[in-house]
């Protein structure tokens, strides 16, 4: 089993130049910020990697949040009125709300978001297939009237997994939704600082004084956003080693993904004194790897199956965290990991005796396809540590299984611009590639993307599996929360047949920061409201 590379402990001596002035002269109003990638593109409906959606939250605002239960709960709309046997759906907004370019946000806004919206998420796109029209009654109410009730319909609108619908000037969702918007006008608690966005460098926002949070208490996406800092800068650091020199300077503030080689320094002596790692999204993160359904050597399903056959999802994730815990959970690693969340009321033990840790018969199982000494274009983001400890133990598995693997190593925005190539692999494309997502994705069939079936309209990888789409459907017309199980079961089942993804395991992901911060919300996305320096 391949790990993943040890980090130098000795990181605090390395240099830090690009953030300028030690710690001891910033500003307490700022918060330096590492997020898990780089950010090419700020479109939140264009761009799913998390990244974009965490991006979006600070800039734009919901018409609902999602509260810590995961019940969706009011936000910038006063409120809502169904009528016509659910099949009218009446909302106002809350007064004074207005974009960061000081227009006011109207009704029309937030149609044209939702229109844009719902062509590219999946959720959105279920409600869009039941809505007969979008009305705007008057500048701070509109309506949307559906062809048959949608009961689902605020856990759509409230949802927190990519992407998540964000309301925008009408100007900017009127862009065509396969086109990326190149400004970030919102609502919401920061405005983004365009002129100082340096892509694979840094990214900055500043309060939005014009910000009127909701007077009820913070709880994940949805209450009060209350900021305490004027200033939010992210820095793009893809060496470990430096991103932990300067959380443990003082340099940055908070680090969202640190490597597992450091949780151990983190945890004594003087940096713990001033470190704090703790786990705040309790979902987890699981594991995949997605193949290209469109082309060979994974259009066969037999050769999806063997890839099931083979894997061992503990190497995975010891590869990508390691054996080393922290405080309040001793291991970070899940295995027999199925097609949905092992919290989720959709969780079942349908079809996991196909994961058999057999490198043999996954072997003879590839043999009886066609497929031994297939090439297999393998995608890989060296600049995400999780992506790349992955990948680079799935390229062992591969080779071993005998397929005659090319891996691509690149960073993760040039990853994400290929994997939407379905040209052949002779011209640029693609077989497989591996990532995560996280648990609350997987919760049920309206947020699962990875999942889907739905061919040429589903995310990258493109599996046509009309069985999926017919259970997917069971559960969004489910009567009640046994028929809800039962078409998830069918789907787990399905998906073991038809293998529209390996499910690598799950693992859960410390977060690090600095002990002066106070008030960190758990949850999920990362969130920069409520949180405040000591």
């Amino acid at each position: 089993m391949l790990q993943r590379r040890h980090l130098l402990g000795g990181a605090a001596a390395l240099p830090f130049a690009s953030l300028g002035a030690p710690a001891i002269a910033q500003a307490p109003r700022v918060l330096r910020y590492v997020p898990h990638a780089n950010l090419p593109n700020i479109d939140p409906f264009t761009n799913t990697a998390f990244v974009a959606r965490d991006h979006a939250f600070l800039v734009y605002d919901q018409l609902y949040g999602m509260d810590d239960k995961f019940q969706p709960r009011p936000q910038m709309v006063e409120g809502h009125v169904v009528e016509n046997d659910g099949k009218t759906w009446r909302f106002t907004l809350r007064e004074g709300l207005k974009f960061h370019d000081n227009t006011p946000v109207r009704g029309r806004d937030c149609i044209a978001s939702i229109r844009r919206w719902g062509r590219r998420d999946a959720f959105g796109q279920v409600l869009m297939a039941r809505v007969a029209d979008m009305v705007e009654v008057s500048d701070r109410v509109f309506e949307i009237r559906l062809n048959a009730p949608f009961p689902k319909i605020l856990d759509c609108l409230a949802k927190v997994t990519t992407s998540c619908l964000f309301i925008m000037p009408e100007r900017l969702a009127n862009v065509d939704p396969f086109t990326n918007i190149t400004e970030a006008i919102g609502s919401g608690p920061y405005r983004f600082i365009q002129n100082e966005w340096v892509p694979g460098s840094r990214l900055a926002y500043a309060r939005n004084a014009d910000y009127v949070p909701r007077q009820d208490a913070p709880s994940m996406t949805a209450g009060g956003k209350v900021t305490h800092f004027d200033r939010v800068e992210w820095l793009i650091i893809p060496d470990a080693s430096t991103a932990s020199a300067a959380l443990q300077s003082g340099e940055i503030d908070w680090w969202e993904q640190p490597t597992a080689d450091l949780f151990p320094l983190f945890q004594r002596g003087a940096a713990a004194r001033n470190i704090r790692v703790d786990i705040i999204n309790d979902t987890g993160l699981i594991g995949i790897f997605r193949p290209n359904h469109t082309a060979a050597p994974f259009n066969n399903p037999a050769v999806r199956r063997a890839v099931l056959t083979a894997i061992n999802q503990m190497d995975f994730m010891t590869a990508v965290i390691g054996t080393s815990g922290v405080e309040g959970r001793a291991d970070l690693r899940r295995e027999s990991i199925g097609y949905f969340a092992p919290e989720s009321p959709m969780a079942s033990n349908i079809g996991m005796e196909r994961l058999r840790k057999s490198i043999d018969a996954a072997r003879a199982e590839l043999q009886a396809a066609g497929a031994m000494g297939q090439r297999l274009v393998l995608l890989n983001a060296t600049d995400l540590a999780s992506i790349n400890a992955a990948t680079l133990v799935g390229a062992d598995l591969f080779r071993r299984m005998g397929f005659n693997v090319d891996l691509v190593s690149t960073d993760w925005g040039t990853l994400v611009a290929r994997r939407a190539s379905r040209n052949s692999l002779d011209q640029g494309g693609w077989s497989g590639f591996f990532t995560f997502w996280s648990g609350i994705d997987h919760w049920n069939p309206a947020s699962h993307a990875s999942i889907r079936g739905h061919g040429e309209n589903a995310w990258p990888g493109w599996p046509t599996i009309p069985t999926l789409e017919a259970q997917r459907d069971a559960w969004f017309n489910a009567p009640d929360a046994a028929a809800e199980a039962a078409a998830g079961r069918e789907m787990q089942r399905i998906a073991f047949e038809e293998v529209p993804y390996v499910p690598t395991g799950m693992y859960y992901q410390p977060t690090a920061y600095r002990r002066n911060l106070t008030g960190m919300l758990k949850g999920q996305p990362p969130l920069f409201w409520n949180i405040r320096r000591a």
